[in-house]
């Protein structure tokens, strides 16, 4: 992407309230053209008013809305070089799928032959060719989606706004619409912003992504980063699975701290800033990180001693809880390569050392 043309979308402080509620709580956000970008939170998180106020359905409480450089904020929703795809398609059931996707340049009485070479462009490019005469009713939930994202692209906008568009198809479904829809985003070259509250779904599209919580965008990066280094608890819980063990600063050395947690002991992790000896923080850990006994390698690690409460078998991998000496469990999941020798199973009670790299360990200070 060229960092010398303009954002697709730049939000400047964008608040919004409802009736002394507030939704939106001064989000900045810069999005560049051509990106996949993800506004990521559960229910209530303010994505999707975030998401009306870019479209221009929603007017902001203060803030700016900007597209390609250009104040939009006064501009109707019907004037800006942007189109919606909404969970329930908003299809015409009473029209075919010709007429669908075409309906934008009906109204605007593009010649018919224009029309016809650019439905059909359309619909090759969603992969639906020959379902033009068909009604909605007569397709799948994942074509029906396939003709929603035709007819919004049709007019090759600046910017697609996405909300919640797989909510309604089964997780199979879902899951390869996910891949399409990022292979279409990388086809048109068209930006997406992309509101959803599945962290799998925006972890597998997105260039990047906001997490949101309370109308606030808490942290905004690239999925690994976000998985890797949260910045926040509510980053680290909400993005996949998250181990969280609280503790006291107790010394540092070349860039590592040393951590007391209590009835556990010291653990070693790298050090996030200039933090002073005493100072609470919590450490976030993912279970993959963890392992049963000795890790590979031969750097420091991280030991603490536990017994095993409970295993859970999920078929590629197993997932361990293990209750350490202050009460706390984590959890501990190994990839199942190959079924474990008779004799070398761990079994439920049983004592056994929780041990982990330094480096896999995130200090949170929030």
């Amino acid at each position: 992407m060229d960092q010398r043309k303009p954002p697709a979308v730049e939000l400047v402080r964008l608040a919004k309230q409802f009736e002394g509620s507030v939704a939106v709580r001064e989000v900045s956000l810069s999005i560049a053209q051509g990106e996949f970008f993800s506004l990521l939170g559960p229910s209530g998180c303010g994505k999707t008013t975030t998401l009306r106020m870019i479209a221009g359905f929603e007017v902001p409480t203060s803030g700016e809305v900007r597209l390609l450089g250009q104040d939009v904020l006064h501009v109707p929703p019907n004037r800006r070089n942007i189109n919606i795809v909404f969970q329930n398609y908003a299809l015409f059931p009473h029209l075919s799928v010709f007429d669908n996707v075409a309906f934008s340049l009906q109204v605007k009485r593009v010649p018919a032959q224009d029309i016809r070479r650019r439905v059909a462009e359309a619909l090759s490019m969603v992969r639906l060719p020959g379902t033009e005469r068909r009604k909605p009713g007569q397709l799948s939930g994942g074509q029906q989606q396939r003709v929603a994202l035709a007819r919004a692209l049709i007019n090759r906008p600046a910017v697609l706004l996405l909300d919640e568009p797989l909510g309604a198809l089964d997780q199979k479904l879902r899951k390869e619409m996910q891949l399409e829809l990022k292979g279409l985003q990388r086809e048109v070259g068209i930006t997406f912003i992309y509101v959803t509250h599945d962290q799998e779904e925006a972890l597998t599209m997105s260039d990047r992504i906001a997490v949101m919580n309370l109308g606030r965008a808490l942290q905004v990066d690239d999925p690994r980063s976000l998985y890797d280094r949260p910045s926040t608890r509510f980053v680290a819980d909400f993005i996949g699975t998250t181990n969280f063990l609280s503790g006291r600063l107790r010394s540092r050395e070349g860039g590592l701290a040393t951590v007391e947690v209590e009835g556990v002991g010291d653990v070693l992790a790298p050090l996030p800033s200039d933090l002073s000896p005493g100072r609470t923080l919590t450490l976030a850990i993912r279970p993959e990180r963890m392992r049963l006994g000795r890790i590979s390698g031969d750097g420091p690690a991280n030991q603490v001693p536990g017994t095993v409460a409970e295993i859970v078998f999920v078929g590629d991998d197993t997932q361990y809880f293990v209750r350490l000496a202050n009460g706390e469990r984590v959890m501990v999941r190994e990839q199942n390569d190959a079924p474990p020798a008779e004799g070398n199973r761990i079994q439920v009670g049983q004592s056994v050392p929780v041990e982990w790299a330094p480096a896999s360990t995130t200090i949170l200070l929030d």
